[in-house]
């Protein structure tokens, strides 16, 4: 016996059984690769065909909506948006649900009357119950459910002839049952729904002419679809919910990031201040003390007043400093506040020409009589001319800025105008002025291709923009105003009103 005759010995013959299934499961597999080549055949169709319309309907929508040209009020003007806003109206209102009520009552009897002859019938009453509850559909929706499908259902099992307004109404109040239910009573709904039209097929024949799953789909596309209705409702209520209390949040978090903004420029001005008054004080208290000794026939109530004074000038010196510590408990170190002398108007062309080295264009120019007034109203005016140069360097760059000093008999104007960056332009919301008894923080400076743009703080003498320009005018009892100018660029004013000692000198100067 050769070795090819063992090999065909041992090879196992093919089994006559299993030929059947393996040619009904590879005929199972080139079938649905078949349909699958078709529906990919299609879908390459479809694709194309979208892709040709897809201008064409833009179009079309843009006309239907408005989308391609904006109307200049902002209002809608396209026939669509007009069309939904008045059926808006109209649904909402509180008689559109007696209306077609008491319409789909009206349309049911009207159908009814070719085959009943007179609506005074055991068809017509069932046809009025099934419809006329749903004019107070709105107010009381499950007890008018009840009634309205109780008749309809009664209507089909005695035999009565189906209607399509009745079964309009029927799908109706499944579907607002369907919007108004939660999900498990809805569930519950829909399994009644179908042993119902499951009752009527087997004990009746008025729904013989009607295939039994258009009956069972429609039930259940009514309530699927009041269902469905309700979540997007309910999603676009909390979603409405959780904006507003973004924005709430976002609100007080700006009012608070404001309040702390003033106040720390306010202890700015505290620490700033606090050299010029110190040093006032000071002086009361060296020649109060003095005083005894460089005048020889004081009286011993004189020589008491004096070291009185001298005293309290002393105490008030030590409230100052304990004050000044609360004031800097919170605030960054300043190592060179303590050995820089406070800057006074005649510190100006420095400022100017450090502008002007840093690549800006600036001219000053002062009007009136210049005379030496006080401290802090010369250092007011230099903090708000050097925050306003501040902000043009950064949200203006290479503009010209006009610096105007004007000496009034009762007050110091000073006023700063940029005009304006050429790639970028500042503007101003409307409604936001710098005017008084607006927004105590000031008003907040726009950029027009990026939007609002934060004040930073300046490069020297610590402030926080307008809010410390506003803020330096209030002190004094002045006036402060920021925003866009009439001629371009953007525009700083304050009005720095003068002691009573400087308005007396400014008006005996004005009359010499």
């Amino acid at each position: 016996m050769t070795s090819d005759d063992h090999t065909d010995k041992a090879r196992p013959a093919p089994d006559p059984a299993g030929f059947g299934p393996a040619i009904a499961h590879h005929a199972w597999r080139l079938s649905g690769r078949i349909v699958a080549g078709v529906g990919q055949l299609l879908l390459w169709i479809l694709t194309g065909l979208g892709r040709l319309l897809r201008p064409a309907a833009a179009r079309l929508t843009g006309r239907l909506t408005g989308a391609s040209r904006p109307a200049p009020g902002g209002g809608a003007t396209a026939p669509l948006p007009r069309w939904l806003d008045t059926w808006g109206e109209i649904t909402g209102s509180w008689y559109f649900a007696p209306l077609t009520g008491l319409a789909l009552t009206i349309a049911a009897l009207a159908e009814l009357a070719p085959s009943a002859g007179t609506p005074l019938s055991l068809a017509g009453g069932f046809a009025v119950a099934s419809t006329l509850p749903l004019v107070w559909r709105r107010e009381y929706l499950r007890p008018v459910a009840a009634v309205a499908l109780g008749a309809f259902a009664a209507g089909l099992l005695t035999g009565q002839v189906l209607l399509i307004t009745t079964t309009f109404g029927a799908l109706y109040t499944l579907f607002a049952l369907g919007r108004q239910l939660p999900r498990q009573s809805a569930g519950v709904l829909a399994v009644g729904s179908v042993a119902t039209v499951a009752v009527v097929y087997v004990a009746t024949s008025t729904l013989d002419d009607v295939p039994w799953p258009a009956p069972i789909v429609a039930v259940l596309a009514a309530i699927g679809l009041g269902d469905a209705r309700r979540v997007v409702e309910t999603a676009g209520r909390t979603e409405a919910e959780a904006e507003e209390r973004t924005n709430e949040t976002l609100t007080r978090l700006i009012a608070v990031q404001r309040e702390q903004a003033v106040m720390r420029e306010r202890a700015s001005i505290a620490r700033e201040l606090h050299d010029v008054v110190a040093h006032s004080v000071s002086m009361i208290a060296v020649q109060a003390e003095t005083a005894p000794y460089t005048m020889q026939d004081l009286s011993p109530e004189a020589r008491a007043g004096y070291t009185e004074i001298a005293k309290t000038a002393r105490e008030a010196l030590v409230e100052m400093r304990r004050l000044l510590s609360v004031l800097r408990a919170d605030a960054k170190p300043e190592p060179d506040a303590a050995t820089t002398p406070q800057p006074r108007l005649d510190r100006l062309p420095d400022l100017i020409d450090q502008h002007r080295g840093a690549g800006g264009a600036v001219d000053l120019a002062v009007h009136g009589d210049p005379r030496t007034l006080s401290t802090t109203v010369e250092l007011s005016a230099y903090r708000i001319v050097q925050e306003a140069l501040t902000n043009a360097r950064r949200h203006a760059p290479g503009a010209g800025v006009h610096v105007d000093l004007t000496f009034l008999p009762d007050r110091l104007a000073v006023r700063v105008r940029d005009d304006g960056a050429s790639a970028r332009t500042m503007v101003l919301p409307p409604g936001i002025a710098g005017t008084p008894g607006d927004d105590p923080a000031g008003p907040t400076r726009f950029d027009t291709t990026s939007g609002p743009i934060s004040e930073p703080a300046p490069e020297s003498g610590g402030g926080h923009g307008l809010v410390g320009m506003r803020e330096r005018a209030t002190m004094l009892g002045g006036r402060f105003s920021a925003g866009p100018a009439t001629e371009g660029g953007f525009l700083v004013e304050a009005e720095l009103p003068l002691n009573r000692e400087e308005s007396a000198d400014g008006g005996r100067r004005a009359r010499g």
